[in-house]
């Protein structure tokens, strides 16, 4: 199947640059626009691609005609990455580290480092022991349960629980009603992701693979079938650092910008060799490793 086309603002970089590509990939109900504060972080010497992906932004939504999957959604992107002059790196947040994992399995060749925000995989608790199926079963009924919700047409119920969880207990009523109308109408959007994610099933000795410099990140105020998830591919993942945002949930991309922000940045110029006179490109003094 052609890759799908993509929406004019988060594309206008997607094609050949003389700069190193950073690909940075959105949580569900987010956009491109996401990252939009990456971009100045990151500077001239790199340029930062953020695709909205399927049904998000100005991107089109999922034509339907098969059950979705992970591999979907990765395809456009490894689509990106394939018209780069060189090696990119890759940025996900929540699903779309979930996104940014399966395209860095497709393309590992090309692949200069991975910065991943609370990736959501939950196929990985299953190999935690009791903790992880505790937590397998916290997040799979959740799921579960909003998919139920949304095939009924109960989409506000759907969309509050969603946003609670994620972004904190009394969220939703915290939002304006234009923002929570426009949620409602990506809810059933979360359904078919909530579906794929749930179906993933990558063995984890593939993340093995994956050699390229690795940063994972958690906040130390999250769930924990989310900071179970992160732990696991940091064990998986031999070239893994790992750091913890103190104060921030799931959302800290968005809530916490400029820390998420400088923590990657300094990742990406590390892996590029881009080092200081000492030798050394030092992580900000807030990152607990």
């Amino acid at each position: 199947m052609r890759p799908a086309s993509f929406g004019s603002r988060a594309h206008l970089h997607a094609k050949r640059s003389a700069k190193t590509a950073v690909i940075a990939l959105h949580c569900s109900g987010s956009s491109g626009r996401q990252w939009d504060s990456l971009v100045s972080a990151m500077g001239d010497h790199y340029c930062v691609i953020a695709p909205d992906l399927y049904g998000d932004g100005t991107q089109r939504p999922w034509p339907g005609e098969r059950p979705f999957r992970i591999s979907d959604e990765a395809a456009p992107i490894i689509d990106i990455i394939d018209r780069q002059n060189g090696a990119v790196h890759l940025v996900g947040h929540s699903y779309g580290g979930a996104v940014a994992l399966r395209a860095a399995l497709a393309r590992s060749s090309r692949i200069a480092s991975l910065s991943l925000y609370e990736p959501i995989v939950p196929h990985v608790l299953k190999a935690m022991g009791p903790e992880g199926l505790s937590a397998w079963q916290e997040i799979s009924g959740l799921l579960s349960s909003l998919d139920t919700a949304i095939v009924e047409g109960a989409h506000q119920w759907a969309a509050e629980c969603f946003v609670d969880y994620f972004n904190g207990i009394g969220r939703w009523m915290a939002m304006n009603a234009e923002a929570q109308t426009a949620f409602m109408r990506y809810i059933p959007k979360a359904a078919i992701e909530s579906r794929a994610v749930m179906a993933e099933r990558i063995p984890l000795m593939a993340y093995t693979r994956l050699r390229m410099p690795t940063l994972l990140m958690h906040g130390d105020a999250t769930t924990q079938p989310t900071e179970l998830m992160t732990r696991k591919l940091a064990e998986v993942l031999k070239t893994t650092a790992w750091h913890v945002l103190g104060g921030a949930g799931h959302m800290a991309p968005i809530t916490h910008a400029q820390q998420i922000n400088a923590c990657i940045g300094a990742h990406i110029r590390r892996a590029d060799g881009s080092i200081a006179r000492d030798g050394k490109v030092p992580l900000p003094a807030w990152v607990a490793a």
